[in-house]
């Protein structure tokens, strides 16, 4: 039996909201890097990621997860984007940037340097791709 994704409706037309505030959190977490606040720019970067995905499926879909679990967001975010260009590399982008918050989360380890640079490319590709799927 499949689990059903706790979502919500939305109007379509707050995807751009949601695509805006992704970019901000992108942006913020430029600084934290710059000022080697790796945590914060790791946190950063997840509300980014998950502010993305939530502007194609309330874009594609009218629909935004409110579940508890952000892999529900990857999930969410597969059903709405079945055919679009590009949908397996997002999902790699979101999934990654998911996986990394769970790793700190979960084992208590801080994020690192390292951990944040990658995790601006995939968020920065993740930007990317919404832009184009919410405009075309």
């Amino acid at each position: 039996m499949t689990r059903q994704i706790k979502r919500n409706s939305m109007d379509r037309g707050k995807a751009a909201s949601y695509a805006g505030a992704g970019h901000e959190f992108l942006r913020a977490a430029e600084l934290a890097q710059k000022h080697e606040y790796w945590n914060a720019a790791g946190l950063l970067l997840v509300h980014s990621a998950i502010a993305h995905a939530d502007a194609v499926t309330i874009h594609l879909a009218g629909q935004k997860s409110t579940s508890e679990s952000h892999q529900d967001v990857v999930l969410l975010l597969k059903e709405a984007v079945r055919d679009l260009k590009g949908r397996d590399e997002a999902i790699h982008h979101l999934s990654t940037v998911i996986e990394e918050k769970n790793r700190v989360s979960y084992t208590g380890q801080p994020f690192r340097s390292s951990d944040v640079a990658s995790l601006i490319k995939h968020a920065a590709r993740l930007q990317d791709w919404t832009r184009k799927a919410i405009e075309a």
